[in-house]
């Protein structure tokens, strides 16, 4: 473990966390806890920070593609109510 991947992921967390600010951090580790042992076999206790950076960077790139795709909905509905 080095410290500038430790602060990196604590970043990346931090990040994810502004992400889905609804979810609640305690859900966040426990989504991030099956994802790494999904991707890795390893849970949390165990994984390398080098390794849950990877998780938390996926995860992230999930939400902001699930985010963006939930915004085109919104501005696709609303464009089509306001041709109505």
């Amino acid at each position: 473990m080095t410290q500038d991947t430790r602060r990196e992921a604590l970043a990346a967390l931090a990040q994810l966390s502004d992400l889905a600010p609804d979810v609640r951090i305690g859900q966040l580790m426990a989504h991030l806890g099956i994802l790494s042992e999904d991707e890795g076999g390893h849970g949390l206790g165990d994984i390398e920070d080098s390794d849950l950076l990877k998780v938390i960077d996926h995860h992230r790139g999930e939400l902001s593609q699930s985010m963006s795709n939930a915004q085109g909905h919104k501005t696709g509905s609303a464009t089509r109510r306001s041709a109505v």
